[in-house]
């Protein structure tokens, strides 16, 4: 498993539900689907995975309220997030405040993705309207000042795909790249893989191209990595068995284990 090569221990994994339902796919099959999927992902692999169920953007509110009661409905074991992906351009945030607010009074965390192909104004309306407590992409957030302090003191991690960034051309080059300007900045960075298939990478090449590109040494891998632990919705006390670990590779005493 891809995950497992990986050191990957823990992973909260966005499946669109909808990209399955309209292929004919029985709800009720999907959800079981995923809760075997899961158990048998821990059992062989040792790789715990949890779900973010979000919203094709494309597909308009009416699919965005199905997303919704879905996952509330059949909320396989492992549910923990919403959120909004595919396209930004034309798809404004405010316009799924209404499954975003049933995802939240079901208990569930919020994750939309913005400001990848859209400007600032994107992120401000994913915190603003869908009430966010983590941005996909948010690259270009670095445009923006007042924004960049906003994330910085509220503590918002931003999840930062470079691979995809690059070749969804969201970002020209990797010279351009803002990362390490987000870095500097003080703004919670994890690092992610968007659709690792589509994008023909996984975690560990990121980490190499983070390294390589950006020059970033050993302590700043490993704080990119216990930037993910502390954005992620497991137990406090995983958490803390996660971040061990981490301390422990980068003394050179184990193996890294990412999220």
């Amino acid at each position: 498993m891809d995950l497992a090569r990986n050191k990957v221990r823990y992973a909260e994994v966005t499946v669109t539900p909808t990209a399955h339902l309209m292929m004919g796919i029985d709800p009720d099959e999907l959800a079981e689907a995923l809760t075997v999927g899961r158990e048998l992902a821990l059992e062989r692999h040792g790789v715990e995975m949890a779900w973010i169920f979000d919203i094709a953007g494309s597909l308009g509110y009416r699919q965005g309220i199905a997303t919704a009661e879905w996952t509330l409905r059949h909320r396989p074991d492992g549910t923990v997030g919403f959120g909004l992906g595919g396209h930004e351009v034309g798809v404004p945030r405010d316009k799924y405040r209404n499954p975003f607010d049933m995802a939240r009074d079901g208990g569930l965390h919020l994750v939309p993705h913005a400001g990848e192909t859209t400007g600032p104004e994107s992120i401000w309306s994913a915190l603003r309207d869908l009430h966010a407590e983590r941005i996909g992409h948010g690259t270009s957030a670095v445009a923006d000042p007042e924004l960049v302090a906003h994330l910085v003191g509220e503590g918002i991690p931003v999840e930062v795909c470079p691979s995809s960034n690059i070749r969804t051309r969201a970002v020209r080059s990797l010279a351009e790249h803002p990362l390490p300007r987000l870095l500097d900045a003080g703004v919670p960075v994890t690092l992610a893989t968007d659709d690792p298939g589509m994008f023909h990478t996984d975690l560990n090449r990121e980490y190499l191209l983070c390294h390589e590109h950006f020059g970033l040494g050993r302590s700043e891998l490993a704080d990119l990595a216990r930037a993910g632990v502390r954005a992620a919705f497991c137990p406090e006390e995983q958490k803390s068995s996660l971040l061990a670990e981490i301390d422990a590779a980068e003394r050179g005493q184990a193996s890294p284990a990412s999220l």
